[in-house]
């Protein structure tokens, strides 16, 4: 396999992918895009490459800045505005699951927390329903917990260094 047809079927799996992680093909393709190339890209050369217009380019990228996983980069008499993406995988997945956290779980918690609040009128349906979504509610904050603990502990000392070992 050539490099650009290699580079082509990462970017094309990168984007299917990138439904299961929270964000749309397009957006995963721009960052898979990033990922993998050594410089920072223009939007003109992410356009170009990916077929897309300028609009679906810029709101894509802006997204992925929101993130934290994409970065803009200038470069000394260019006018046009290049990008990079975060290339340390730990620290992407660490961005992704704050990120996802944020987005999806935190609301959640949210809904299951106000749902199994409600006053069960001492019927039986009212209080299996109210009983389920507690115990749905405590499990996901557990989950989301758990999450939280992982992610932060690759920011403290004892963390980089059990990391350092394990590498």
């Amino acid at each position: 396999m050539e490099f650009k047809e290699a580079k082509n079927k990462f970017v094309q799996t990168w984007g299917a992918l990138g439904s299961q992680w929270g964000i749309n093909k397009t957006m995963a393709q721009i960052h898979a895009l990033l990922m993998v190339s050594n410089d920072a890209i223009s939007m003109e050369d992410i356009m170009e490459e990916l077929q897309i217009s300028r609009g679906n380019a810029s709101m894509n990228l802006r997204a992925l800045m929101d993130w934290g996983i994409v970065y803009k980069e200038y470069k000394a008499g260019e006018r046009r505005e290049f990008f990079t993406a975060e290339k340390d995988l730990d620290e992407l997945a660490v961005k992704i699951a704050r990120e996802r956290s944020k987005r999806e779980i935190k609301p959640a918690l949210k809904v299951l927390k106000e749902v199994s609040s409600i006053d069960g009128n001492n019927s039986d349906e009212a209080n299996h329903f109210i009983n389920q979504t507690t115990k749905l509610y405590d499990f996901v904050l557990k989950a989301d917990n758990m999450l939280e603990k992982a992610t932060e502990f690759k920011d403290n000392w004892l963390g980089k260094l059990v990391l350092k070992i394990m590498k």
